[in-house]
């Protein structure tokens, strides 16, 4: 896939891996509608991009507003004439554990990171399988593979959302449509910054979009990285359950 004048939509474009793949994506001569609940940051984005890109546009959207969602859409498509490239990416993550165990605080995770995609697919969807085009890139992580100690929420709703993903790619390819799950390690972002546990292998940010960008153009089906985490996580999904507990008791230690 050749970016060159293609609309890209983009959720949680102001920050982390959103901004970067945005910056990247500004000097392919494509058109991007950027979206973020922060709009002082999205604007001041979009200011760096003017000149370089066909066109850019910011809409101040919450993903978790399923009617918010449905109007930017509709203004997308209404000022750009068409979305061709879908990055779903926006997250959050709070930790969880048992002492914070918060009904609450698991809706907040779910609602961005599984339903955040999911509302934006409820309006993307049915344009695409009507003209028989596009793409959905949806961000997930690698932390779908376990439910690690104090992130239950964080690793339930990635698992979630890339079972959601996987489900379309099938269904989909029927109408022209790629279906793309990127599946990130740990990236040095706003989010990872709260985290107090040890993180290895992070990568910043700008790798990180380089590594999706070039995923994206060669349209593969899964973006996973970096590879030593990839192989611990497909390691972890085959680990008894005895060892995973006892390793993983020992981390919180």
């Amino acid at each position: 896939m050749v970016p060159e004048n293609k609309v890209f939509f983009i959720t949680g474009a102001s920050s982390g891996i959103g901004k970067e793949i945005s910056i990247l994506l500004s000097r392919e001569k494509c058109s991007l509608a950027l979206l973020a609940r922060r709009s002082k940051l999205l604007n001041h984005l979009a200011e760096q991009f003017k000149g370089a890109v066909a066109k850019v546009m910011t809409f101040p959207c919450d993903v978790t507003d399923k009617n918010a969602v449905e109007k930017v859409i509709h203004s997308v498509n209404e000022n750009f004439g068409r979305i061709d490239v879908a990055i779903l990416n926006a997250g959050v993550g709070y930790k969880s554990t048992v002492k914070e165990f918060d009904a609450e605080k698991a809706k907040a995770v779910f609602d961005v990171n599984t339903f955040g995609i999911i509302n934006c697919l409820d309006y993307l969807l049915p344009d695409f399988i009507n003209k028989r085009s596009g793409m959905i890139v949806g961000v997930t992580s690698l932390a779908d593979s376990r439910g690690w100690p104090g992130s239950a929420f964080y690793c339930a709703s990635k698992a979630a959302a890339c079972r959601v993903l996987e489900s379309l790619r099938i269904e989909l390819k029927k109408y022209n449509i790629k279906v793309i799950t990127v599946k990130p390690g740990f990236v040095n972002t706003e989010l990872t910054a709260k985290n107090k546990f040890m993180m290895p292998f992070i990568m910043e940010a700008d790798k990180a979009a380089r590594i999706i960008i070039k995923g994206i153009k060669s349209e593969k089906k899964i973006i996973q990285f970096p590879l030593p985490t990839v192989l611990g996580s497909k390691l972890a999904r085959i680990v008894p359950d005895f060892l995973i507990d006892y390793f993983a008791t020992k981390e919180m230690k």
